[in-house]
């Protein structure tokens, strides 16, 4: 099974990221960090209407992501989701690159530009999934694609009938026995936020593992809410640090 080709086409594009090296660092806030879990400006950012969630769900992202949320009524507010699907896993590391940088530099959490094709290019190689593997030695590729599913799951929405469904759709994208079987099992197993968090090793990761599974849900009900709250929680991601995550999602 190739991991980055599966993430890929998860998010709606067959080529492969760049490969990096392996590199961690650890938080280091220069603007000074609040504590773990969700602030009131992340919160605000995540009642907001559109978002990465929002435009995977309208089809514009396309890909397996789009089986998990397509279903449910969303709203949509610009051109993210289709860069998305264009710049794919990059694009996530750029997305992700972007929100650390800027909390790190104490900046107030804002909307972000979406990356251009330069910094997608020259993107912090520590934010590339195949930089290092997760925490239980898979490629960390597997890891954001288990962190979407569990996500998109955590509002009970995809019930028996709906994952029937996508796992007939599965059949349609091409993939080899082995991406089939993951994303089969993925979908069946009942993972829980803890299992999800544990799979990050820097905080780069945890950075993107948030990011990945914002980008799965449309926190518009309590239950999306209280997952991604649990999650940031987990991950022990800094409350400023969210922010800048949702804005970036935004």
């Amino acid at each position: 099974m190739n991991a980055q080709a599966l993430l890929e086409r998860f998010l709606g594009q067959s080529a492969s990221p760049p490969t990096a090296q392996p590199s961690a660092s650890p938080w280091t806030n220069l603007g000074g960090s609040g504590s773990s879990g969700i602030s009131g400006t992340a919160r605000e950012a995540l009642n907001s209407a559109g978002g990465l969630g929002g435009l995977a769900a309208s089809g514009v992202a396309g890909g397996l992501l789009g089986l998990l949320v397509g279903g449910r009524k969303k709203k949509s507010k610009g051109g993210l989701g289709g860069a998305l699907s264009h710049g794919g896993a990059a694009m996530l590391g750029a997305l992700a690159s972007q929100a650390y940088q800027s909390w790190q530099k104490g900046h107030v959490p804002s909307e972000a530009p979406t990356p251009s094709p330069q910094q997608i290019a020259n993107v912090d190689q520590r934010f590339l999934p195949a930089a290092a593997p997760a925490a239980d030695g898979q490629p960390f590729e597997l890891a954001l694609i288990r962190a979407m599913i569990a996500a998109a799951k955590a509002d009970g929405h995809i019930n028996a009938e709906e994952q029937g469904r996508i796992f007939g759709r599965v059949g349609e994208f091409g993939l080899d026995a082995e991406s089939k079987a993951f994303v089969f099992d993925a979908l069946a197993a009942s993972v829980g936020v803890s299992e999800i968090a544990a799979l990050a090793t820097t905080p780069e990761q945890a950075a993107e593992l948030y990011l990945a599974s914002r980008l799965a849900v449309e926190p518009d009900g309590s239950a999306e809410l209280a997952y991604l709250e649990a999650l940031a929680h987990r991950l022990k991601l800094p409350a400023d640090l969210v922010a800048h995550l949702e804005r970036a999602s935004s």
